[in-house]
């Protein structure tokens, strides 16, 4: 691997640390709160550029590499979860789609104002019945005339209260035999009859991140907004943007676990027990050789995946070692950062229940632990 952070990667770092320390922890207590995140803050993260990283000048975009995405989402998630996952719905999976395989018009209308900040989109794929087996869905998407009637419901998504445009996972292809092959991608945009946020979801973590239900009753779409042109073509474009979202979950991840162990930290270093300050104690001290050694071992493969994505090279492995590993390693801080402070750490007041919660959000979007793992197998040729 021939890889190493360049001086704008640091550069950038320390940008959007200095925006999150300013700006977003602050208000963090208040989103909480209210359980939604900030819509002016998420106005100015438009303004700033970052979710248009990952896009070309000709949108509005910054035409970074992926390894400065990485750094963005790990230094936000370091920040607040809630609005970290809210930023990769915007960045990635709520306007890839459009970029790749929407039509110019499209482009313009849509993509350019959400690298803006000024549109919100998002993706609508479990469902009820469908989470980790993606081929098991049956919203269904049937060609009449000149477009497409899509009928169903979606669950788990992201953002959509406030989402101008959804792209929609659906069945062209009801063959059970075809399974996740018999699912193609649209454009379905706020307004559009007969589809409605039916329902907030109520959750332990990431409580400012908005999840809700979606229905689908008769939407009609001209035949334009099908991603790609034909029929049959989703699977592929699905599994490509998988590697990504793999990565840069683990971004997310390892930005919490640095959060968790420096608070934790902090605290070790002011609390004292039996007379010492207890980040004296060889038991609290391995505790923390532990998160520092799963962090570095994290950053080693969300960068190396990020850098893989960016040379176009393979990566199926090394994304599902990527988000497998820093997910877990952050779901372990956020534990032993709650041991630490003992029964401080389960107090509401305090940070590290925030960072326990949050922490789960991390094990299911991208692949569940359990997924990973068969993937990870399979390409070792098991």
């Amino acid at each position: 691997m021939d890889f190493q952070l360049s001086p704008q990667h640091e550069i950038f770092r320390r940008t959007v640390a200095e925006f999150v320390e300013k700006q977003v922890m602050p208000r963090v207590p208040e989103m909480e709160a209210r359980g939604e995140w900030d819509a002016a803050l998420f106005k100015r993260m438009g303004e700033l550029g970052y979710f248009g990283l990952r896009y070309p000048e000709k949108y509005g975009g910054a035409g970074a590499d992926s390894v400065m995405f990485a750094i963005f989402l790990e230094e936000m998630a370091r920040g607040y979860m809630s609005l970290a996952a809210a930023a990769m719905m915007q960045c990635l999976m709520g306007t890839n789609f459009i970029f790749r395989f929407g039509t110019e018009a499209q482009r313009e209308r849509l993509l350019a104002p959400a690298i803006r900040g000024e549109k919100i989109g998002t993706i609508a794929m479990t469902e009820p019945g469908a989470g980790s087996d993606l081929g098991a869905i049956t919203t269904r998407a049937v060609r009449e005339g000149d477009g497409y009637i899509l009928d169903g419901t979606k669950t788990w998504i992201t953002s959509a209260t406030r989402a101008d445009f959804f792209t929609v996972a659906a069945k062209t292809n009801p063959d059970p035999k075809a399974g996740f092959r018999g699912i193609d991608m649209f454009l379905v945009e706020k307004g559009t009859p007969g589809l409605a946020v039916s329902k907030k979801i109520p959750k332990v973590g990431v409580v400012a991140s908005e999840t809700s239900e979606i229905t689908l009753k008769q939407v009609r779409v001209p035949a334009e907004n099908l991603f790609g042109g034909k029929e049959g073509f989703g699977f592929a474009a699905l599994r490509e943007m998988l590697n990504e979202i793999r990565v840069m979950t683990g971004a997310l991840g390892l930005g919490l676990a640095r959060a968790a162990r420096d608070e934790s930290m902090q605290y070790a270093q002011q609390r004292v027990a039996f007379g010492r300050k207890i980040g004296e104690f060889q038991a609290i001290q391995h505790k923390f050789a532990d998160m520092e050694t799963e962090i570095e071992l994290s950053r080693l493969m969300v960068y190396y995946g990020a850098w893989l994505i960016d040379q176009k090279l393979p990566c199926n492995k090394e994304a599902a070692i990527a988000k497998l590993y820093a997910t877990e390693a952050a779901v372990k801080a956020a534990d032993e950062a709650t041991r630490i402070f003992g029964a401080y750490g389960m107090a509401m007041e305090m940070t590290p229940q925030r960072f326990f919660r949050d922490a789960r959000f991390l094990l299911y979007g991208g692949g569940t632990s359990e997924i990973l793992r068969n993937i990870i197998a399979k390409e070792m040729g098991m």
